[in-house]
């Protein structure tokens, strides 16, 4: 693919960036719409925003198969879920659940992969659903990307619309008053680093896919297992006894 940046032409390489969200009352929405659209920023950038559904939940299991085939070819995965009762939303963690095929084939191993979050309080511990994102990330054998920003408005002279105004860098944060509506969801500080934070992760998969080619490996369980016990069978085999010397 051929495009103009900055008046030259270049090849810009195609890679394939999913924001996967859960939003209750549409302001979580907001921060991942301005996730996409700092990702779209970047010229060979397929971008895709993907809301979960809680009709897509059955008896706690959330199942997709578009969803999933379009995370099976995705380069870098961004996914956010509001702040409930200190955990993710009860939809998102039934996706995450969903998961278990690609953790056990080793499918998302080394995509991209970064998250956000929304709360109505100023802590909220949101802290911990980045937490249980990157956990979940990392045990798909993903690459976790935080957000690369200073902190804002930790100064007298700082203010509510500074980039990452909640001095997070595991993933994203942002907060909304629990009395407005999504059309006010976050601040302007929150908006622009989410677009930066979109664009960072774009662009890291840009590197991270058409960099030095690189085959991921990857092992089931059983393979794991096997592996395991052959180790363990070759460390119980007896030892070989040396020749003398001049032998």
């Amino acid at each position: 693919m051929t495009v103009k940046d900055a008046g030259r032409e270049h090849d810009a390489p195609m890679v394939t960036v999913t924001v996967v969200y859960h939003s209750v009352h549409g302001h979580t929405r907001v921060l991942a719409e301005h996730i996409a659209a700092g990702a779209r920023l970047v010229p060979g950038a397929e971008v895709h925003l993907v809301g979960l559904r809680p009709e897509d939940v059955t008896a706690g299991r959330w199942h997709d198969a578009d969803v999933l085939e379009l995370l099976e070819r995705s380069d870098a995965m961004v996914m956010g879920c509001p702040t409930l009762m200190g955990s993710v939303s009860a939809v998102f963690k039934a996706f995450m659940e969903a998961a278990f095929t690609p953790f056990a084939t080793q499918a998302w191993k080394d995509k991209l992969a970064g998250g956000f979050t929304m709360s109505a309080s100023q802590s909220g511990d949101k802290l911990l659903v980045l937490e249980q994102l990157a956990v979940f990330a990392t045990q798909l054998g993903m690459q976790w990307i935080g957000v690369g920003d200073m902190p804002g408005n930790n100064w007298s002279g700082g203010d509510r619309d500074d980039l990452n105004r909640l001095g997070s860098w595991l993933g994203l944060m942002s907060q909304s008053h629990a009395d407005q509506g999504p059309e006010h969801a976050g601040s302007r500080g929150d908006r622009i680093t989410a677009e930066r934070y979109g664009e960072r992760i774009a662009r890291l998969a840009q590197r991270w896919v058409n960099g030095v080619p690189y085959r991921t490996p990857r092992m089931t369980e059983h393979q794991a297992r096997e592996l395991s016990a052959s180790l363990r069978q070759r460390d119980d085999a007896p030892a070989v006894p040396a020749a003398p010397a001049g032998a």
